[in-house]
């Protein structure tokens, strides 16, 4: 390529832009001849040439700067052992997900066969034109000091073992919050350390970088506690050793104000934990079993904080809250190194952000009403999104000011953006919505089940532990589909109303419509007759409890799909009309909007009626909703009928609910410019607010403004929801994908899990006991 334009373009193409920037790594357009000249020969060329003349150019034209190795020689793998680098794959492939998932860092697993440390040192060593960072795991000691001492003076790219550091760095987080509120002082507390392998070692120095005194500690291997006269103990062990060869854990336990365990579990009694000093901390991180388990740490002692390395456990010690971060910050201004400084820096921003209000979605995740620093909440849960933004600036700063940053970082607001992109915080609600939707699988009716996609979509939410699906639909046109796509449906029960087999359902649903309807039209035979559509029946099995919810819509009209609903099902006892949301999925987080689907002009008090309906539903979710009611008109600025009713919904609202967070009316763009808001509106409840939920004048307003955040703006949809049915119905939009159709049944079983609290429906033993199933399919007549 001679050509200078060409050449520019050239370069264009396979630039990755600087590290930190969200367009690291972009996807390419390779549609076209010329795009594949430009990906490879003869384009290819031109970057080749740059890095030549300049290597730093790698940064600037490869995905370098946004690539990790996660490297082992599978000597220490979790609690397994040497179990050699091919076992360990799984783990490895497992860190690697977790890296993307929490800080889009890509990953290159590599498994090393070879035991010798040198030459491990060597192979790793020769891998740095590659990748911009390098994570040590599952290396067993002592071998892994001397590697990663080495490589560390040997290689210019950010470097940590995570099996040392990692656990050092998340428990002195917790350490330094943990003395805060027992009100003692990390220089004078005296530590009780059960293990010292890697992770034990690497917590004590940290803790000694964190000011503690190296002479408050007592430590205990397999061989008893570490003390002067033993002659095995490496360099940095000796630093922690005691004279007193005699003292047993039972004794080092008395008096003491820590007590750090990295060892085996049930070493830890009651006795023990009784004979601490006032206000102890108890960190029993021993997996799966800890030292002592909280329940019988507790039993003991009202007034010590304590933490595990389990979930199910309060204060859980957990290496994913550092490592993505940790070098996410390195990477983006290029650090040469992970040190000390950079650590330090990240405990102390976790340290920190516990101490912050903790979002709803993270109350949500964890199915609690309220988290707040404390002895249960002293260190960050893992899946808090302002995770990324808060350490990961924290070690990059702290790189640029120990001096290793060769691309520092000046505007911190725009970054704290870019890594807010990365991270996908519109992806955060789905997740969590699914974990809690696992948590008690319901009963689902897809009423178009010859439809291939409701076929994957009914089949993956079975699998991920959703729901349990029920199939409506021609019975042999549905196994053949299933079949042929290679999707298994063997457990699902599959109904077709219009069998013969059905006849004794079918009139037992229909003299229940009879029953419903007789006086609105419907006799006896039509009653009969209108149980052998699909979405009558489908909307029958929900009301008589055969079902726990239904969805519909896919191929039909929306007015089709829902009128069933309507006249089977109903309204809420206190509710007068259903309306329908959408939760949008933006980059800054979910924005519910109504009405996007149901009423065509509102009155004021059925605008009122729709926003409690809609922040009934958003708190389902742990989530409080933040209320902006949308109008053209700025809080009285134009007297317009439309402006007044919105104005008016609102003081209902607040009338009704004095406790809802909501303001209008306004312009849509309004509570979303804060600057603006307090400079003029500084009256408004939503200054200061992240409003999450938009109420709209009309349905014109609602549907234009969704379908333009879809199409033009690029966000992810579920919906539409329905809110204010006696019982859980949702009806999908025209061809939505099989994404959406799962994440609409996760909206479904969360919405019919508070219908029925009891949760006797829900399977205790798992999603797929086939007991469950065959009880089901007794009720339902399906063999």
């Amino acid at each position: 390529m001679s050509n200078k334009l060409q050449m520019d373009q050239a370069l264009e193409y396979h630039a990755s832009g600087r590290p930190g920037k969200i367009e690291v790594v972009p996807t390419k357009e390779t549609k076209t001849q010329r795009d594949l000249s430009l990906a490879y020969s003869p384009g290819v060329a031109v970057p080749c040439r740059a890095i030549a003349k300049n290597k730093e150019d790698v940064y600037k034209y490869t995905a370098k700067g946004n690539l990790v190795a996660v490297i082992s020689n599978g000597t220490a793998v979790l609690g397994l052992g040497d179990i050699g680098p091919e076992a360990g794959k799984p783990v490895m492939e497992g860190k690697g997900v977790l890296f993307k998932i929490f800080a889009d860092i890509d990953v290159f697993d590599i498994e090393i066969d070879e035991k010798d440390p040198e030459k491990f040192v060597q192979i790793v060593k020769s891998l740095e034109p590659t990748f911009g960072g390098i994570n040590l795991e599952d290396i067993k000691a002592p071998e892994c000091f001397y590697i990663e001492k080495h490589l560390k003076e040997q290689m210019s790219i950010p470097l940590m073992h995570d099996d040392q550091h990692g656990t050092a760095i998340i428990s002195a987080a917790a350490l330094v919050n943990a003395l805060e509120i027992q009100e003692k002082s990390i220089e004078n507390v005296h530590f009780v350390i059960s293990g010292a392998g890697a992770a034990a070692m690497a917590c004590v120095q940290m803790y000694v970088a964190m000011g503690a005194n190296p002479a408050h500690f007592t430590m205990f291997d397999i061989d008893g506690v570490l003390h002067k006269g033993r002659t095995d103990l490496d360099e940095i062990k000796q630093k922690f050793a005691i004279d007193n060869a005699n003292i047993t854990l039972a004794d080092a336990m008395k008096g003491a104000d820590v007590f750090l365990g990295l060892s085996a579990g049930n070493l830890l009694s009651q006795d023990m934990v009784k004979s601490m000093a006032p206000k102890p901390i108890v960190f029993a991180m021993a997996n799966p079993d800890p030292e002592i388990t909280y329940e019988a740490a507790t039993e003991v002692r009202d007034d010590i904080i304590m933490a595990t390395g389990r979930t199910d456990y309060p204060n859980q010690v957990n290496n994913v809250l550092g490592f993505p971060y940790i070098f996410r910050g390195a990477l983006d201004v290029r650090a040469t190194a992970i040190n000390e400084e950079m650590k330090k820096a990240a405990a102390r921003a976790l340290a920190d952000l516990a101490k912050t209000p903790v979002p709803d979605i993270v109350t949500m995740a964890y199915e609690k009403k309220q988290m707040s620093f404390g002895p249960e909440y002293i260190i960050p849960k893992p899946l808090d999104p302002r995770l990324l933004s808060t350490v990961a600036p924290a070690v990059a700063k702290a790189a640029i000011e120990s001096g290793v940053a060769q691309a520092p970082i000046t505007d911190w607001d725009a970054y704290t953006i870019e890594l807010n992109k990365r991270l996908g915080l519109d992806n955060q609600l789905i997740r969590i919505i699914g974990a809690k939707a696992r948590k008690a699988p319901k009963r689902i009716v897809f009423v178009e089940a010859d439809n291939i996609k409701i076929l994957k979509a009914a089949s993956l939410s079975y699998d991920e532990g959703i729901c349990f699906p029920i199939l409506l639909g021609p019975v042999d046109k549905i196994k053949k589909m299933a079949e042929e796509e290679g999707i298994d449906i063997s457990e699902f029960p599959i109904i077709n109303p219009i069998d013969d087999e059905q006849d004794e359902t079918r009139s037992r649903y229909g003299t229940r419509y009879y029953e419903k309807r007789k006086r609105k039209g419907s006799n006896k035979y039509e009653s009969a007759k209108i149980m052998r559509d699909r979405n009558h029946y489908g909307a029958m099995m929900v009301e008589m409890g055969d079902a726990d919810s239904m969805i519909s819509g896919l191929t039909k009209k929306y007015t089709s799909a829902i009128r069933p609903a309507l006249t089977i099902i109903g309204t809420k006892p206190d509710v007068k009309r259903i309306a329908g949301m959408y939760i949008v999925l933006t980059s800054k987080g979910p924005l519910f909007m109504a009405d996007t689907t149901i009423n065509l002009e509102p009155t004021a008090e059925e605008l009122a009626d729709i926003t409690l309906l809609v922040a009934k539903e958003i708190q389902s979710f742990n989530i409080t909703p933040k209320i902006a009611m949308i109008s053209h008109s700025n809080f009285g600025s134009t007297e317009s009928e439309e402006a007044k009713r919105m104005a008016k919904a609102t003081q209902l609202v607040k009338e009704r609910n004095p406790d809802l967070i909501i303001d209008g009316e306004m312009q849509a763009w309004l509570p979303f410019d804060q600057e603006v808001m307090k400079e003029n509106y500084d009256f408004s409840s939503l200054v200061g607010q992240n409003v999450n939920t938009l109420i709209f004048p009309n349905l014109t307003a609602g549907n234009a403004a969704y379908n333009l955040l879809n199409k033009v703006g690029g966000c992810d949809l579920i919906g539409p929801i329905l809110v204010g049915l006696n019982k859980p119905v949702h009806v999908l939009q025209l061809g939505s994908d099989v994404r959406s159709i799962i994440n609409t049944a996760s909206i479904a079983v969360v919405d019919a899990q508070l219908e029925d609290q009891q949760q006797d429906k829900s399977c205790k033993d798992g999603i797929k006991s086939s007991a469950y199933w065959q009880k089901l399919k007794d009720k339902l007549g399906y063999n």
